[in-house]
C-alpha cells in the first residue's frame, strides 16, 4: 500500500513523484473527489471514497469501510496506491488506521501540506512560537487549556466557526486570522476580530483558522477559583476549620437558593434572573471545589479526579451517543428520552453492582422528593403509575378531579397537608411511611422476578405479573 500526498490546493501543487506512483499504479484509489489537486485524477478515472462518507452515520465508520476497501484491493491487485488531500502525515486517519493493519504493507510518499501554505502566508515559524495544531469540532475542550497561539483547523462549516466563537471569553484584543482558500485563485486571508469570527468567510473544507494568543481560556478561570480555595484554606481561620460534615449544611442550602433561581428564571429567561442563577450556581461551585480541595489535602481526590470520573460515567452510561469499548458503533436504536433513561437505570445497576433499582435512593431527600425518585426509577422497567394495571382507591378517585395545571396538583397537594395537619398527622413523616412500605413491597418484586431467573425490564403486564404482584403485596 503506497499512499500519497495530493498537496494542498491545485494540481501544480502534486510533485512530480507522486504524480507518477498514481499514472502507473496497477490499482488506485483517491480519499475524495472534493479537493482540487483530485480534479484531474478524477477525469482520469481513479474512483474515490466519496460514497462512503454520504452512506455513513459517522466519520469513524467511513473511515473504516475506506480502510476495508483498500485492504481488498491490495489483495486481489497485490499493490495500490491510495492519494490524500495535502500530506499523507497530516491529519489523515486513514492512514494512521492503515499503519495499524497488520494485513498490509504502508509506505507513504510526503506531499506537501496545508500547513505549509499557512506558515508561508502568515510569515511565521511554527516552531519558534510554538504554535498547536487543534481542531475545530474540539475546540472549546482545546482552548480551555490552551493560550495560543493555536491554529485550529476542521473549520469547515458556519456553525463550527460559531461554536468556536462562544467558546471562549474573548478579550477586546482577542483576533484570528482566517485563511481561506490558500494556493488557489480566491485565496483569502482575513483578519478579524474575534466577534466576526463567523460573518466574514464563508467556510469550506479548505478553511482553518490562526489564532496568534487566547488570553484566558475558559480552564483558565476554574484554575484561578481552585486557587482561590486553596488559598482561603490556608489564610482564612473560618474556612481553615471546616470539615466534609460541617459543610453539608451549607451545600444543602446553597443547592436550594440555586433551585429558587431556576425557579424565577421566566420563559423567556429574564436577564437580571440569569445573573441570579450565575451567582448562585458559582456558590453551589463554590461547595464542590471546598470538598474537593480538603478531598486533595487528604491524599483521597482532587478536582480533576471528580471532573474525569464524571466525563467517563456520562460516557460510559451514554453507549446511544459513544462507542462501546472495543471499538464497536455507537446505539442508534435509542431514540427517545423514556430509553434513554431507562438504559441509564440499567448502566448504573450494571456499574455499581445493587440489587435492586430502588439502591442509592437517599433516604434522607423530603419525602415528595423520594416519591418522585421512586416513581421515576420504577417508571423505567414499566412499573410507573402510567403502566399499571392496577391502581387503588385513591388513584381511583384522582382520575375523576380534574388536574391539568402544576398549580392544580400543588393545590391538591396542598389541601391534603392541611388536612393531615388538622388530624394531627405529620404530613411529611405520613408520606415517608408510606413510601418506605411502597419502596419495599417493589423490591420483593424485584427479588421474585430474579428467582424466575427473568430480567424486570422484560416482565409485560399479564397474568404471570399480577400473580407476582398478589403473592409479594401489590405495589399499588
Amino acid at each position: 500500500m503506497t499512499v500519497v500526498g495530493l498537496g494542498p490546493a491545485g494540481p501544480e501543487f502534486t510533485t512530480p513523484l507522486v504524480a507518477a506512483k498514481l499514472e502507473h499504479a496497477r490499482a488506485r484509489f483517491l480519499r475524495t473527489a472534493r479537493h482540487p489537486a483530485a480534479l484531474p485524477w478524477v477525469e482520469a478515472g481513479v474512483r474515490t471514497f466519496d460514497h462512503h462518507y454520504e452512506d455513513s452515520e459517522s466519520f469513524d465508520e467511513t473511515y473504516a469501510r475506506i480502510v476495508e476497501d483498500l485492504v481488498r484491493a491490495a489483495r486481489d491487485s497485490g499493490e495500490v496506491v491510495y492519494g490524500v488531500p495535502g500530506s499523507p502525515a497530516i491529519l489523515e486517519r486513514v492512514v494512521t488506521l492503515l499503519r495499524d493493519d497488520p494485513r498490509v504493507d504502508v509506505v507513504t510518499v510526503a506531499g506537501l501540506s496545508f500547513l505549509d501554505l499557512v506558515w508561508d502566508r502568515l510569515g511565521i515559524d511554527p516552531v519558534n512560537l510554538g504554535v498547536r495544531l487543534v481542531n475545530g469540532e474540539t475546540f472549546a475542550l482545546e482552548a480551555s487549556v490552551e493560550r495560543g497561539p493555536l491554529l485550529v483547523s476542521h473549520t469547515w462549516t458556519d456553525a463550527i466557526l460559531s461554536e468556536m466563537k462562544l467558546a471562549i471569553d474573548p478579550t477586546p484584543s482577542t483576533r484570528a486570522v482566517i485563511c481561506h482558500h490558500l494556493g488557489l485563485e480566491d485565496e483569502q486571508i482575513v483578519e478579524v476580530q474575534w466577534d466576526e469570527l463567523d460573518r466574514a468567510v464563508h467556510p469550506d473544507h479548505l478553511t482553518c483558522v490562526y489564532i496568534p494568543e487566547l488570553v484566558h481560556p475558559p480552564a483558565y478561570e476554574i484554575a484561578r477559583a481552585v486557587e482561590v480555595v486553596k488559598n482561603l484554606r490556608s489564610l482564612c481561620p473560618w474556612d481553615a476549620k471546616q470539615t466534609h460534615q460541617s459543610l453539608v449544611r451549607h451545600l444543602l442550602e446553597e443547592t436550594y437558593e440555586a433551585i429558587e433561581a431556576i425557579e424565577e428564571l421566566g420563559d423567556p429567561p429574564d436577564i437580571a434572573a440569569s445573573e441570579h442563577l450565575e451567582e448562585e450556581l458559582g456558590d453551589v461551585l463554590c461547595q464542590v471545589l471546598f470538598h474537593a480541595t480538603i478531598a486533595s489535602e487528604e491524599g483521597l481526590f482532587g478536582l480533576a479526579d471528580v471532573a474525569g470520573a464524571l466525563a467517563d460515567k456520562l460516557i460510559r452510561r451514554h453507549p446511544h451517543v459513544y462507542a462501546r469499548d472495543g471499538g464497536e458503533a455507537r446505539d442508534d436504536s435509542v431514540d427517545k428520552a423514556e430509553a434513554v433513561l431507562a438504559n441509564w437505570e440499567q448502566q448504573k445497576l450494571l456499574e455499581k453492582g445493587r440489587a435492586s433499582l430502588t439502591d442509592g435512593i437517599p433516604r434522607a431527600l423530603p419525602a415528595l422528593a423520594y416519591v418522585a425518585k421512586l416513581e421515576r426509577k420504577m417508571s423505567t422497567v414499566g412499573f410507573g403509575l402510567a403502566d399499571r394495571l392496577e391502581v387503588g382507591a385513591f388513584d381511583q378517585v384522582l382520575d375523576t378531579i380534574a388536574l391539568e395545571s402544576a398549580d392544580d396538583y400543588g393545590e391538591l397537594m396542598l389541601a391534603i397537608a392541611r388536612r393531615a395537619v388538622v388530624a394531627g398527622h405529620d404530613p411529611e413523616a405520613a408520606l415517608r411511611h408510606v413510601a418506605r412500605r411502597f419502596r419495599e413491597q417493589f423490591v420483593r418484586v424485584e427479588q421474585a422476578v430474579e428467582r424466575e431467573h427473568m430480567h424486570i425490564d422484560a416482565l409485560e403486564h399479564g397474568d404471570r405479573v399480577r400473580r407476582m404482584r398478589e403473592s409479594n403485596g401489590d405495589i399499588a
